[in-house]
């Protein structure tokens, strides 16, 4: 949009980016925003006087402005990029001639925000403050130039749309073009040298493009391919941190399918990598292991969209195979009966963090990705000429557990995604009969704190296997059993989940037991006893901890 009109005046915007009030002063844009858009929540911004004439956003750099010295600081990179996008900004960077970690912290302080030294040898810090409109953390990132000048410090960044700064007065600084690059919608590196100095790169360029919707230039694609290899030379963290990324981006299937394309994915996932080989055979939808996994993927982003507020969640081109496989639409319809009544509960799982920074929910894409790293090895062609992949799942636990180990993913992690890749079929079997109390409270055991993603993920990989294909009686069951076993966990998980303990080990060698592996034995049972709804009480446990030591003496 073009905010010429409004240069040197604050305007307020809405959440798509159109203007509501325009005003001289922050409080005179304020009133008439409220005035004009009582219930919508609007942000205010100034609009730079000189060209672009980018609005600048109210918060921080309102209250920057004060803190910040008048020269030698400037806005840069990633921010300055998605400002002219019109795109929110969900963390600060700021390029300083000088003291990058005293000026954090006396930012900090004014601020009554936390400070932490980022980098203390390139003299990087950090300020982490709560957004007063989301509520949400905000990195704001002092970073010394390193290079004499803004210029040569820009010139050294990877990208030419992330080498652009602005002073705090919205005078733009684009020494490398990247805003030419932006209208053309252009990932262009920044010299010749660009990957050659930091091989973590090549994996930013795919998730960069991906990201804002844009291309390779034909140069920098022609590099990415050739030095492909030179991703192995990167430090395991820093090749999950932009994995990470990837795959928390919406659609992450499109980054995979990049990867594969120029060469990346055999080198950092090699088991996916290898999915592009195996064949299946009818009844699936893909036969190609890697398409499907990626429509899994995809099937999982559908799910999401569908609990956030989505009717039927978009599928703009479904001959591509990162977009959502081609579901008949009375299976989103059915989807969303099942969902929806635990809509808030679901969201709320999916929200929280597994470990810092890794949603469930994140994690969830993670098993979608490695469900059948497995049928790489497993695969065998059966007498009936099919295709048959048995214990799949549980060979692809092993590989996954393996590999996450090796990009160094945090434990919790790796036991939540090798669980949804060891545990997915188990929604399809349960389908297969009625779903008890009983069924409900080993499932939960087995699955743990991943049960209710395992669930999803067998959703999503139900629709991903049979596409069009899928019958109504076949996807009715599944979501009876979903139902049935999201009923379990969020409104009966003392009854059928997670049943208190009536008896304990003294209370059972009060009953005569002797100490040993049985006493395991005979506690499980009574507790899968109490989730099944027959037993209540302390008398009845009793009762049934005497017949079954009565009848293992018999």
């Amino acid at each position: 949009m073009d905010y010429s009109p409004y240069a040197g005046r604050w305007i307020a915007l809405t959440e798509s980016n159109t203007v509501a009030s325009v005003g001289a002063t922050r409080e005179e844009t304020r009133c008439a925003a409220r005035a004009a858009r009582p219930k919508e929540r609007l942000r205010l911004a100034w609009v730079s006087s000189h060209p672009p004439h980018i609005p600048l956003p109210e918060w921080p750099l309102a209250e920057l402005r004060s803190l910040l010295p008048q020269e030698g600081v400037w806005l840069a990179g990633g921010p300055v990029r998605d400002l002219l996008l019109g795109r929110d900004i969900h963390d600060w960077d700021f390029a300083v001639a000088a003291q990058g970690c005293a000026l954090a912290r006396k930012v900090a302080n004014a601020l009554h925000a936390a400070y932490y030294p980022l980098d203390e040898e390139r003299d990087t810090g950090r300020v982490v403050v709560t957004d007063p409109h989301t509520h949400r953390p905000v990195m704001l990132d002092f970073a010394v130039l390193r290079g004499a000048t803004l210029e040569e410090d820009l010139q050294r960044r990877d990208f030419t749309v992330n080498a652009m700064a602005l002073t705090l007065e919205g005078v733009l600084i684009d020494p490398a073009g990247g805003q030419a690059d932006l209208q053309a919608r252009l990932i262009r590196m920044t010299g010749p040298n660009s990957f050659k100095d930091d091989p973590v790169r090549l994996l930013r360029a795919i998730r960069h493009a991906n990201m804002v919707r844009f291309h390779l230039e034909t140069d920098t694609e022609m590099a990415l391919r050739a030095q492909a290899p030179s991703i192995k030379t990167v430090s395991a963290e820093r090749v999950r941190d932009e994995l990470l990324d990837m795959l928390h981006a919406t659609p992450a299937a499109q980054s995979l399918r990049a990867l594969a394309d120029v060469g990346l994915l055999n080198h950092v996932l090699p088991e996916v990598h290898a999915l592009q080989t195996v064949q299946q055979s009818a009844l699936h939808h893909y036969a190609n292991t890697l398409a499907h996994t990626l429509a899994t993927i995809s099937a999982v982003e559908g799910i999401f969209a569908l609990l956030k507020g989505a009717a039927r969640p978009p599928a703009t081109d479904s001959a591509q195979v990162f977009t959502l496989v081609p579901t008949p639409t009375w299976a989103w319809s059915l989807l969303a009966e099942t969902l929806l009544p635990f809509q808030a509960a679901l969201l709320a799982y999916l929200d929280e963090p597994v470990n810092a920074e890794m949603p469930r929910a994140d994690l969830l894409k993670w098993g979608a990705l490695f469900h059948d790293v497995g049928k790489a090895e497993t695969r065998t062609i059966g007498e009936d000429g099919l295709t048959h992949f048995y214990g799949h799942p549980e060979t692809g636990a092993q590989m996954t557990e393996t590999r996450l180990q090796a990009l160094r993913f945090p434990g919790k992690a790796i036991a939540l995604i090798s669980t949804l890749v060891a545990e997915h079929m188990r929604l399809a079997n349960a389908a297969k009969t009625s779903l008890t109390r009983r069924a409900a409270y080993r499932f939960y055991r087995d699955t743990g704190e991943a049960g209710v993603g395992v669930v999803l993920l067998a959703l999503a990989d139900a629709m991903a296997v049979w596409g069009r294909g899928l019958t109504q009686t076949r996807w009715r069951a599944l979501l009876r059993s979903a139902a049935a076993l999201f009923k379990a966990y969020f409104e009966q998980p003392a009854e059928v989940v997670a049943p208190p303990a009536l008896l304990n080990g003294h209370d059972l060698i009060a009953l005569g037991l002797r100490p040993g592996p049985q006493m395991g034995r005979i506690l499980e049972a009574l507790r899968e006893a109490q989730a099944a709804g027959e037993i209540a009480t302390r008398e009845a446990a009793e009762q049934f901890v005497t017949a079954t030591l009565t009848g293992a003496e018999s």
